[in-house]
Parts: C-alpha cells; sequence; structure tokens
C-alpha cells in the first residue's frame, strides 16, 4: 500500500510518501510545498493543487492522510487552513483518491506513543521509523507521521471510512 501523507498549511505544505508491505515501511518521497509570504491566496491554493495532483500522478498513492481540522481561537487562521485543506481535498477528489483524516493527537500516539507528544519527538521518531538518513523538515515529519498513522489505523477490523 502507498500512502500520501498531508499537513496542510498555507505557506508550507508538508508531503510524505510512505510504501507499507506488511509491517515494513519506507519513505519514497518527502519534503513541502512552499508558498512565498506574500503571494496571494489563489496563488498558493493553485500551487497546493497542483504540487498534490503532481505528487498523485507520480506516486499513485492508495489512499491520502491528512490531519482533520483542528478548531483553535483565530477564525481566520482556520479559514485560510480550511481553504489549503479544501486544495488538497479537491485534487485527491480530481484523482480519485480516497483520503483519511487523523487527529493530531491520534497521529502522535501511533508515531510516539503519546498523544501529546512535541514536535522534535515527532521528527525523531519518523528518522527511526522509516530509517532516514536525517531528521525530516517539520511539516515533513508530520505529514510522514499522518501515512504511517493510516498504516497503524487500515486493516480489516479498522471502523476508520473515507471522507
Amino acid at each position: 500500500m502507498t500512502i500520501l501523507g498531508i499537513d496542510t498549511s498555507l505557506r508550507s505544505t508538508g508531503f510524505g510518501v510512505v510504501a507499507s508491505e506488511g509491517s515494513r515501511l519506507s519513505a519514497r518521497a518527502y519534503g513541502n510545498i512552499p508558498n512565498k509570504p506574500k503571494a496571494p491566496l489563489t496563488e498558493c491554493l493553485r500551487n497546493i493543487y497542483s504540487k498534490v495532483s503532481s505528487l498523485i500522478e507520480e506516486h499513485a498513492p492508495d489512499v491520502i492522510a491528512i490531519e482533520s481540522v483542528i478548531y483553535g481561537k483565530n477564525a481566520g487562521t482556520m479559514l485560510v487552513l480550511g481553504e489549503a485543506r479544501g486544495a488538497v481535498l479537491a485534487a485527491a477528489a480530481n484523482a480519485d483518491v480516497p483520503v483519511y483524516e487523523y487527529e493530531p493527537r491520534r497521529m502522535k500516539k501511533a508515531i510516539c506513543g503519546n498523544g501529546l507528544a512535541e514536535k522534535d519527538q515527532i521528527q525523531r521518531m519518523v528518522k527511526v521509523l522509516l530509517n532516514l538518513p536525517e531528521i525530516p523538515q517539520n511539516d515533513a515529519a508530520d505529514a510522514l507521521g499522518m501515512a504511517i498513522c493510516h498504516t497503524h489505523s487500515a486493516g480489516p477490523f479498522s471502523q476508520d471510512k473515507p471522507i
């Protein structure tokens, strides 16, 4: 199974492609989709959609694992995050790839055994779990974590359903 994990953000969307063969996991690609700080919203959304579409075409994932909507105090930030997430969902829908969403705490628990793990803990554990040569950048580590979380959650007894 090939999973494309996404950590959505307007300025730096993380991605990670993980292959799962039995209990073996390997990273095929990871990084981030940067957007310029002063770029207009529509340009950023087009870039996210385009890059995610390219990743889907290149890696042919069976599923996409994405962070679920988290609620914050700043409505403006939440709206922009939702729009960036929408660009990812549109790319997935256009390619007919099912999307599963996971809460950040669930991903942290799957990776570190602790739903309150700090970012540096996630980065270090992702490096170990995927036998990476170096610690991945923050957004990429979270995206790889989403993909790994899906491998732990998928299976014949899973009650998770695509969104």
